[in-house]
């Protein structure tokens, strides 16, 4: 399951350079699964769609940090527990109920953003 950044968040940051993935953003970035990756053409997203990997996508938040699931693996094979998580002052960086996945699932995405 991915992590889900509540809007308790205080746009603190504190969470966006602790992230492996560089599935972090700061609200109304728009972002791309290239960025902080070395991940080149095409992309196999959760909804099964293949998108270039430069494509830019719209914020998911646009009032505070969010975490794009697509990027995010809940740092399985870097950490034992999710990094975002593990420092943010206020514990809003939860699981995200709409995003359940399986290690198998996360650590594969792990290996696709990290050739």
């Amino acid at each position: 399951m991915a992590i889900i950044i509540t809007e308790e968040c205080i746009n603190c940051g504190a969470c966006e350079p602790e992230c492996p993935n560089n599935a972090i953003y700061e609200a109304g970035v728009e972002w791309a699964i290239a960025d902080g990756t070395e991940v080149e053409g095409a992309f196999l997203m959760a909804t099964g769609e293949l998108v270039d990997v430069k494509h830019k996508f719209a914020p998911v938040s646009n009032e505070v940090y969010f975490i794009v699931p697509d990027k995010c693996t809940e740092c399985k094979g870097f950490h034992e527990e999710p990094q975002c998580a593990a420092v943010c002052p206020v514990d809003c960086c939860v699981p995200d109920p709409d995003h359940v996945e399986s290690d198998e699932v996360l650590l594969d995405r792990k290996a696709r953003l990290h050739l």
